[in-house]
């Protein structure tokens, strides 16, 4: 029986890759950095064989797709922003029998889902530039899910079900990352880069700092209760599709795990952003969820 040793939620941002880069944004994000090589250091801990990835910039209209390759090989640019990331030459081992048997899942769950294998698929940022800080010896294999922009926070937290099924089906050991932000919204063309650092709305930052105390004191039930208004609300990157099957595999409104904050919250180009570890619920002899 496969196992899911790890569930965290993790940032991904473009300003993370600017700050390892020479000149004067050196080390703007050194918080993130650590919190996701922490991340890195802890799913090697676990024995992670796998890092499934909900990548929010993987961004689906209809359907849920899985990038299913034997090997992500590859030279990236962001067409987002080039000038931010550019050449990152990657190659990481795929997990073409976990991608089938999640394929499997979410079509017994009654919806739609495909494999692919194209050789010009290659991975997005939100997938990268965590894996960078995580996957440095490439020896962890990468399987990232897309996120379909058009879905329901009820889809997602179905999809999230199946994925803890086709885990246990796969005799893999695997760590989830729900890699996309808090509150996702961006600032006018105009004054974007004087946000570099913050967050563009009071209110989001309000509501992201509270979603975060929810977070941390186990109040799970409430926030999933919320999720559907908070990604309306405060502009959900990719649906928040990510956090929805990040809390659907955990067991949604049963799961009364702590999460553990990695980095200080903090706001890139105006949006929210954070690394959280959530213990992972073990199954007892009994059949009972234990935290």
């Amino acid at each position: 029986m496969g196992e899911l040793v790890m569930a965290a939620k993790i940032t991904h941002v473009p300003s993370i890759w600017l700050s390892i880069q020479p000149g004067r944004h050196y080390g703007i994000r050194r918080p993130a950095e650590e919190a996701l090589t922490e991340i890195g250091r802890r799913a090697r801990e676990r024995g992670a064989e796998t890092f499934l990835v909900a990548d929010t910039h993987w961004l689906n209209t209809i359907g849920f797709h899985l990038n299913g390759k034997e090997r992500h090989r590859a030279s990236y640019a962001s067409h987002e922003l080039p000038h931010f990331i550019h050449d990152l030459e990657y190659d990481y081992p795929g997990d073409p029998e976990l991608a089938e048997l999640i394929r499997e899942e979410i079509v017994a769950g009654g919806q739609k889902a495909r494999v692919h294998t194209y050789k010009d698929l290659g991975l997005e940022y939100a997938t990268l530039v965590p894996m960078y800080f995580m996957n440095g010896d490439s020896s962890i294999r990468v399987l990232p899910i897309g996120c379909n922009m058009y879905s329901t926070i009820e889809e997602n937290r179905r999809i999230g079900e199946a994925l803890l099924r086709a885990v246990r089906r796969s005799g893999r050991k695997v760590a989830f990352l729900a890699s996309g932000s808090l509150s996702h919204a961006f600032p006018p063309n105009e004054i974007a880069e004087s946000l570099l650092d913050d967050v563009s709305s009071e209110i989001n930052r309000s509501v992201d700092l509270a979603v975060l105390e929810m977070w941390k004191e186990g109040r799970i039930g409430e926030f999933v209760g919320m999720l559907a208004d908070y990604n309306v609300r405060c502009s959900g990157e990719g649906a928040m599709a990510d956090t929805a099957m990040l809390f659907g595999l955990l067991g949604w409104d049963g799961y009364t795990g702590r999460g553990e904050q990695l980095c200080p919250y903090f706001g890139s180009t105006g949006t929210g952003q954070v690394v959280v570890d959530f213990p992972v619920p073990v199954l007892a002899h009994e059949g009972r969820t234990v935290q």
